[in-house]
């Protein structure tokens, strides 16, 4: 077997792995600190990323539509789950969104910020944003090589070795990919190789693996996070396909205790429910479907308001003598189909008036439009699932440096750590600091042995 020497291999050239590439070959050979964007390469190091993937960058070109959701302009770790939120504080505080907004800018990346408080490149095209990072990477002296499969990764008293897989499914060659090599000896490694969501894109839990190969456990629980959600079939919301709303989801416990709630756009679907509101929540129900018996999922279509703030107009409206009907009424606040069919749910003759109604029929609608508990029979999985929850714990990790407590030589970041954000940039955000962390990290440390 042919085996090529490297200071530091990388595993994945996604988000994580070009941040840490470039941020490694900007570290100065005797790593006294960030190499600023121009100045030359002096450093001996050598620096290769793997990607199993036939496109690089595929998560990347994907994200907000094509075109790629940078950051946001508001972060802290109240927008995570999985590991602790004060390691995730810790890791975030050391690259955060200004230096982000700073770092791209200096790749020729503007950034604009949307009412959303998303920031996306102003050419809207995510290319725009991986064709920068691979040209920075190129700069200061990263080989991206790909499609590079990694097998597995032992560890000796010399460091670390990196076997190919040449098998299926891509059925390499030796000569593929511009490197003979079938192994890699790296002084030190960098795993960013993501987690199992979009596998399409080479997100197949792959790493997972190999991390255990190395020591480090992987949570109880790897789920779909920010994935669209399923009712059953015939549900009414079903029938409702192509209707988008501002929308309330909250997940409750058995007994009513709210857990946690989001207010954003829903949209209906033939197949259940999708939009930002739904893929916020989405994980944290999964969770709670596993840790909390009777957790369950209410939909308010009038974020704002409850049963009793609705009813009591319903009332006042009865009483009024004036009212529209209630389909009318409700159409003021909802699409006049759901109206329609919010109404039907309840038993309700939408044409009537408030005060045709009884007090029990009442209520019954204001819980329907405030508080309808959603019977979720599942989710989209980890192929429409935009991020992974669960993964390596950041217990496990150097957090100042993301190097492992139980495989020195190594370091994590991105995706297959435990660390889950919100839609609309965290996660990204989430990349660019920790591949930041580790890039530097592992490039001061083999600069300096």
């Amino acid at each position: 077997m042919s085996t090529e020497r490297v200071d530091i291999g990388i595993i994945g050239a996604g988000a994580a792995g070009l941040m840490a590439g470039i941020w490694a070959g900007r570290q100065e050979a005797l790593g006294t600190g960030d190499r600023a964007l121009g100045a030359e390469k002096t450093g001996p190091l050598k620096i290769v990323a793997l990607d199993g993937a036939r496109k690089i960058g595929a998560k990347i070109l994907v994200a907000g539509g094509g075109r790629c959701n940078v950051t946001h302009y508001q972060v802290d770790e109240s927008a995570y789950a999985g590991s602790s939120r004060n390691a995730i504080r810790k890791v975030m505080g050391r690259f955060g969104v200004s230096r982000t907004v700073e770092f791209f800018v200096e790749l020729g990346v503007e950034l604009k910020r949307e009412e959303t408080g998303k920031l996306f490149p102003v050419t809207d095209d995510a290319h725009t944003v991986l064709n920068a990072l691979l040209g920075e990477a190129r700069r200061v002296g990263v080989e991206v090589r790909f499609p590079w499969r990694v097998k597995r990764i032992s560890r000796d008293e010399d460091g670390f070795v990196i076997e190919r897989e040449i098998a299926e499914p891509y059925g390499l060659t030796a000569r593929d990919a511009g490197s003979p090599s079938l192994a890699i000896r790296a002084r030190r490694v960098i795993l960013a190789s993501g987690g199992m969501a979009l596998p399409k894109t080479g997100s197949d839990g792959h790493g997972f693996s190999i991390a255990r190969g190395l020591g480090h456990s992987i949570t109880d629980r790897v789920f779909p996070a920010l994935v669209p959600l399923t009712l059953p079939n015939g549900h009414f919301l079903c029938e409702l396909s192509g209707l988008t709303l501002p929308a309330t989801l909250e997940l409750r416990t058995g007994s009513g205790k709210k857990l946690v709630s989001f207010t954003n756009s829903t949209l209906l679907t033939h197949f259940g429910l999708s939009g930002p509101s739904v893929l916020d929540i989405s994980r944290y129900y999964t969770a709670a479907k596993g840790d909390k018996a009777g957790a369950k999922l209410v939909f308010g279509f009038v974020p704002g308001e409850t049963i009793e703030t609705i009813d009591g107009r319903f009332a006042e409206l009865g009483r009024s003598g004036k009212a529209p009907s209630i389909v009318r009424f409700l159409s003021e606040k909802l699409p006049e189909r759901l109206a329609r069919a919010l109404c039907e749910q309840a038993g309700v003759d939408g044409s009537a008036s408030f005060a045709a109604m009884s007090r029990d029929v009442r209520r019954r609608l204001a819980g329907i439009v405030t508080e309808l508990e959603l019977p979720i029979s599942g989710d989209r999985g980890f192929t429409y699932a935009e991020v992974t929850a669960g993964g390596v714990p950041l217990s496990e990790l150097q957090l100042d440096t993301m190097e492992s407590r139980v495989c020195p030589g190594l370091h994590v970041c991105g995706e297959i750590c435990d660390v889950d954000g919100r839609i609309g940039g965290f996660n990204f955000q989430w990349a660019w600091a920790s591949g930041h962390v580790a890039g530097v990290s592992a490039a001061a440390h083999a600069a300096a042995t």
